[in-house]
């Protein structure tokens, strides 16, 4: 499958993606290489150190971390903390976020003390990320703000999350939540030589070039078991 993008034309230089028995490679490369890459162990190959560092060398590119991808509950009727949507600001997690989403808003708790950032991530999806400042922590604030988080999505749309694995405290708020483990994933950026927007674009937030003949995909997220869908030549 070809690079995934977000809604603006960005492009990610290639992302992996699995589950319990399945992976998905989307990068701008032959699909003979990957089968041949991972043929000595497909299930456990695609996310192992070794496919995802040729990889990274195939597509001149940089590996993120391998993420948990979890899958928000319904939202709640009625959110259990109190969150003012804010302007988006100078925050790293914010500067992060707008890096690799579109549509950026943010929201904080009363007292500042805690955080949450909503954009559209790759193939559109709706992605979230939170933050506690390290004096609120252990009062139960992540966990109010992964619940709360669905209620901020319009239309109610799936809404998803990627937490590293090693991030325990961040998982823990998640799962507590009722956020549904669905898969993991690695994103990958431009290398610091290389291109200086992590999707591949330019400076000026042009997208980059698609070769001719790759066939361009968008990917749905709406199915209630967290699945994807995608579908050719439909990226906005």
């Amino acid at each position: 499958m070809p690079a995934p993008a977000l809604l603006d034309g960005r492009r990610a230089p290639a992302l992996v993606v699995g589950g319990t028995g399945w992976h998905v490679v989307a990068a701008d490369i032959e699909p003979d290489w990957v089968a041949a890459q991972v043929a000595h162990e497909p299930v456990e190959a695609p996310l192992g150190a070794r496919f995802l560092s040729a990889l990274a060398d195939r597509v001149d590119a940089e590996p993120g971390v391998l993420d948990a991808l979890l899958i928000a509950p319904p939202a709640p009727v009625r959110p259990g903390v109190e969150l003012a949507e804010v302007e988006p600001g100078e925050h790293p997690r914010v500067r992060r976020a707008v890096r690799y989403r579109t549509g950026v808003r943010v929201w904080t708790t009363p007292d500042s003390a805690a955080l949450l950032v909503l954009g559209r991530g790759i193939c559109g999806r709706w992605e979230v990320s939170v933050e506690v400042d390290p004096s609120a922590r252990g009062r139960g604030l992540g966990t109010a703000l992964a619940a709360a988080a669905p209620s901020l999505v319009p239309g109610a749309e799936p809404l998803w999350a990627q937490v590293a694995p090693a991030n325990t405290a961040s998982l823990r708020s998640f799962l507590a939540a009722g956020w549904r483990p669905v898969g993991a994933e690695v994103l990958f950026g431009s290398r610091p030589e290389g291109q200086s927007h992590p999707m591949g674009g330019s400076t000026s937030g042009q997208a980059s070039t698609v070769p001719d003949d790759v066939t361009r995909y968008a990917c749905s997220s709406s199915s209630p078991d967290g699945s994807q869908s995608c579908t050719p030549d439909s990226f906005r």
